[in-house]
């Protein structure tokens, strides 16, 4: 059992398939791709986001994409490709694991936003 946020970090970029700059961009705006900024969103405002993307926050995430939750957020549907992308990376990695942990089967972490940017992902502001 992790005992620090590092061991549990870890653990989850174990659990959850990393995928390329390269490779995401072939997921653009594909409808069965949903695209999750999970940074706050004071963070996003500042840096903007990848297109199309939906910002919600890493605190938020299982209340969105839970079906059963009031908080649900209607793009989220276990049909789709999940990729997720935070500032370093790790976020992103918890929260693919809290979203295999809710029955979603296509998750990956996209990583780190500035990564993604300097690899020529479209952005565009919050």
């Amino acid at each position: 059992m992790p005992t620090t946020a590092k061991e549990m970090v870890a653990r989850a970029k174990e659990a959850v398939p990393a995928i390329s700059p390269e490779e995401a961009r072939a997921l653009l705006d594909r409808p069965d791709v949903l695209f999750v900024d999970v940074r706050d969103p004071t963070e996003v405002q500042k840096s903007g986001k990848i297109k199309g993307a939906v910002n919600v926050s890493r605190g938020m995430l299982e209340f969105r994409a839970d079906p059963e939750s009031p908080y649900h957020d209607p793009h989220f549907s276990k049909d789709k490709t999940v990729v997720l992308y935070c500032a370093s990376g790790g976020r992103s990695a918890l929260s693919g694991q809290a979203l295999q942990e809710l029955g979603y089967a296509k998750v990956h972490n996209l990583g780190a936003f500035k990564d993604a940017v300097d690899a020529g992902l479209p952005t565009e502001s919050a």
